[in-house]
């Protein structure tokens, strides 16, 4: 299965940034409360899998869980030369948003072969609350290939961050909530994917209804 971690490099850029910039930002701008953390493996493959309703999520959960998270990023962000080696070493991988991407699929694959943890927002993109109502089921498929667990985790009241005309994040509390792991898929069986698909979706629905 490769390595059990992720490289070292990735983990000093991780933790130097958390502890000296994205921690305290976050913990005091937005007062974030943190529920069942010992629920995170501190190593090994994990999938990911939360609500998402603003573009400070990715940052939130990789700083909640304790360990980094690899999303997908924009591809144009990969052709300036000051961030690609950066967010390469944070575990991003590129993705061509508007086309089904199988490059994608393949990098999200090859982070959890070396024991990242991969995030998928379950729905596949922003919701106006948080709620998730059209899950897909891409992260099932990932846990399906890779053989690895799933994680669901909850984001509540990040979609009040940003409001429309106003570039400047409001400091709104947030709390985030982890649940207990959900094995991998025993085949890539549309009915068995979709089944998981729902059972991460009501648990993260469950877990943002308790609120603050």
């Amino acid at each position: 299965m490769g390595r059990s971690r992720e490289p070292f490099p990735s983990l000093a850029l991780y933790h130097t940034l958390k502890w000296s910039v994205v921690s305290p930002f976050l913990h005091t701008y937005f007062r974030i409360k943190i529920h069942d953390a010992q629920n995170v493996p501190q190593a090994g493959p994990l999938v990911v899998v939360s609500n998402h309703a603003s573009y400070f999520d990715p940052l939130i959960i990789s700083n909640s869980v304790r360990r980094p998270v690899a999303y997908m990023a924009k591809e144009e962000l990969f052709r300036v030369p000051v961030l690609v080696q950066a967010i390469r070493l944070y575990g991003a991988y590129p993705v061509n948003r508007g086309t089904a991407d199988r490059s994608a699929i393949r990098s999200a694959l090859e982070c959890l072969e070396n024991g990242w943890a991969v995030g998928v927002f379950l729905e596949g993109t922003r919701t106006p609350d948080g709620r998730i109502t059209d899950p897909k089921r891409g992260a099932a498929l990932l846990a399906a290939k890779a053989k690895v667990p799933m994680l669901p985790v909850s984001l509540w009241n990040t979609e009040k961050i940003l409001q429309k005309g106003s570039p400047i994040p409001r400091a709104v509390p947030v709390t985030v909530r982890i649940g207990n792991l959900i094995d991998a898929p025993s085949s890539t069986n549309k009915q068995e994917l979709e089944a998981l698909t729902r059972k991460c979706a009501a648990a993260i629905n469950e877990m943002h209804d308790l609120g603050r």
